[in-house]
């Protein structure tokens, strides 16, 4: 039987598997599954467990239409911490390893997250939001609805994943699961976020900005707070950015990794020791080229959650994950200075667990034909194992596109990386068309992992580019800095030259049918360069840049990202002006279709306003879609439906300008 090729609606059918937790015996594994309610046009989450020395077939844990994530294993291994919104909010639940019924252990008014562990399985931390004189007790209390008017004081009043502030503080609680009493251990008019607990039950690890001007403030450090005396210590330097604070077995080391802001936030992320007995920090990758952590972008897992330093029984050695030209890596590292790849394949490493191991880890891993599957890694030997085939009855169905890496030269001979996917039904001797896809960021990476958008313009008879340039992450702090102060100048000439490289290596590419598409950043440089070419017969722009000058002010790290990334603040508005697509908005000829969501705060949506305008009013062939209650992550985790029908208008745009 011959498969057929691949629809924007296969999303519904589609299964992702993420968060893998290997308990501390090195058997039994947890791991969350998302599919789709087509119905209901929801995302539903639950759990499944797998003996991985049995290899035995997965066995679900949790049931129903709800969201149930974030698994942790107890340190007794008998018992697992989950959060779900069965309730009606995020809450932390309990269930035993052997069944039964899961046992609500939270009931906090705005709901609670992050669940970690004491170290005796007595107790469970977690992060609950609270305005500064509300008390955690008031469980009886219904959040109120209705409309007011917002007061604000302050810059940072908005965000693009939480929406506008509304007087609510991130705070640290812990529930004793015995009696149900919960202790607020954390209060005030700031955040703070837990990291873990010490082995010895006496502190947390927390994260958080002590800074007097929050709104200057760009740091986030990490903290001790012993329980006992309500104390923190600082043992990050106040410099930059560090987090996913980790503990060695035995409580005298803590991983952390962070940066000091060297390059703002194009600065690579490394690895920090924190030694508790010498109150010592040390940066064991000062010297490294090697971005620590995955920074690979696609548009289909969900729930994908970063390990950090996950240490081995020994106390001096660790795994961690790094993103290196197109691949997320995992490695070996050692106090000593150690480091090396364990398992370097073309891959996407998305889910990392060791049960504190070190011959044995499970491994989430993304291939561009391969949505997602948990697999059992062997280190010694790298031998991989699957454990879950969660899209097997899809794989036999459909047919995916394969992809091929290209490497070149620029003209100013910088080594450039990326991909050329095949139509799905390639044949020698015809004609394709091609699109060019441009990612965000800028600060990201093309991966090898699955796109479902591409697939999807594959199989409808596309060739499909997607390259690295300058300003992506992956290829050493240089590379990624290359792009600060310079937007539409070097990046752009790397994704033309990417298009000459292509068409002068592959003579089954139409010059005279080519398209572009690219979202965030990517829709700058998609507005960018139907400005500056019109090389392009069809162009589609989503969640988009176009005036910098009123990007400032409207989005919500407008006042500081100009200066991090055009290096220019609003008194140059000439220079701002200067790299504003908008400015060559006249020089347009190129169709353009412009996709943006109503609630964007990161790109909000009068970026896509004025541009639609702009060229209306030059009689220009554009069209505006808007989507409705939808933020800039519309195109990884947004409505379903609104999902699909994004990939539609992008498809019908291309069918109707790319003849």
């Amino acid at each position: 039987m011959s498969k057929r090729y691949l629809k924007a609606e296969d999303l519904y059918a589609l299964k992702s598997v993420a968060d893998p937790r290997l308990s501390t015996n090195g058997k039994d594994l947890v791991y969350v599954e998302t599919s789709i309610s087509e119905e209901k046009d929801e995302y539903v989450s639950n759990l499944f467990y797998i003996n991985v020395e049995e290899k035995n077939a997965p066995v679900q844990w949790t049931y129903g239409n709800d969201r149930n994530h974030s698994p942790r294993w107890s340190p007794t291994e008998d018992k697992l911490a989950f959060v779900s919104n069965r309730s009606g909010k995020n809450q932390i639940y309990v269930i035993h390893a052997n069944g039964g019924e899961a046992r609500q252990v939270t009931t906090s008014i705005y709901g609670a997250s992050n669940p970690i562990w004491s170290p005796d399985g007595k107790k469970i931390a977690f992060n609950v939001s609270l305005r500064e004189d509300e008390k955690l007790e008031d469980t009886d209390k219904k959040e109120e609805k209705k409309i007011v008017p917002l007061e604000v004081d302050k810059m940072k009043y908005k965000s693009d994943s939480s929406g506008f502030w509304d007087g609510k503080y991130s705070q640290i609680a812990i529930v004793e699961l015995e009696t149900g009493k919960i202790e607020l251990v954390t209060e005030g008019n700031r955040d703070y976020q837990l990291q873990g607990w010490s082995p010895d039950g006496k502190s947390l690890a927390v994260t958080a900005d002590f800074s007097e001007n929050l709104d200057f403030s760009f740091v986030s450090d990490v903290f001790l707070l012993e329980l006992e005396t309500k104390k923190f210590e600082k043992i990050t330097p106040g410099t930059g950015y560090f987090s996913g604070a980790t503990w060695s077995p035995n409580g005298r080391y803590i991983g952390i990794l962070g940066h000091e802001r060297e390059f703002e936030n194009a600065t690579l992320v490394k690895i920090w020791v924190y030694d508790t007995e010498q109150k010592e920090l040390s940066c064991l990758t000062a010297e490294s080229d090697l971005l620590i952590g995955d920074f690979a972008i696609g548009d289909f897992q969900q729930g994908a959650v970063s390990p950090g330093l996950l240490w081995a029984e020994d106390n001096e050695s660790f795994y961690f994950l790094a993103s290196d030209r197109g691949n997320t890596v995992v490695y070996y590292g050692s106090l000593k200075g150690e480091m090396y790849p364990a398992l370097l394949e073309r891959q996407h490493v998305y889910g990392f667990t060791t049960g504190g191991e070190l011959n044995r880890a499970v491994v989430a891993i993304s291939k561009p034909t391969l949505q997602g599957e948990l697999f059992l890694l062997d280190v010694p030997t790298g031998q991989l194992t699957q454990l879950t085939n969660v899209n097997s009855e899809y794989a036999n169905e459909v047919a995916l596109a394969e992809v091929e890496e290209i490497e070149f030269k620029s003209k100013d001979d910088w080594d450039l990386h990326g991909w050329l996917m095949k139509p799905a039904q390639f044949e020698e001797g015809k004609k394709y068309p091609l699109i060019l896809e441009i990612h965000g960021g800028p600060h990201a990476m093309y991966a090898n992992t699955y796109f479902h958008e591409f697939q999807m313009l594959a199989a409808e008879g596309y060739a499909v580019l997607f390259i690295n340039p300058r300003g992506s992450h992956g290829y050493g702090q240089k590379f990624v800095d290359a792009v600060r102060g310079d937007y539409g100048g070097r990046d752009y000439a790397d994704l033309m030259e990417a298009v000459d490289y292509v068409l002068e290596k592959y003579d089954f590419i139409d010059v005279n049918r080519l398209g572009v598409t690219g979202g965030s950043y990517g829709g700058f440089m998609t507005n960018w360069i139907v400005g500056h070419t019109n090389r392009f017969k069809a162009a589609v722009t989503q969640r988009s840049i176009s005036n910098w000058i009123s990007f400032y002010g409207v989005s919500d790290i407008g006042y500081y990202f100009n200066a991090w990334q055009i290096k220019s603040e609003l008194e140059d508005a000439e220079t701002l002006w200067k790299h504003s697509p908008l400015a060559y908005v006249g020089n347009v000829d190129t169709p353009l279709l412009i996709l943006h969501s109503e609630k964007d705060f990161r790109c909000p949506i009068e970026q896509a306003e004025q541009l639609y305008i702009a060229l209306k009013h030059r009689k220009k062939e554009t069209k505006f879609i808007r989507f409705p209650e939808s933020n800039h992550e519309l195109s990884r985790s947004g409505k379903p439906s609104l999902r699909i029908a994004r990939l539609h208008y992008i498809l019908n745009w291309f069918k109707e300008y790319i003849k």
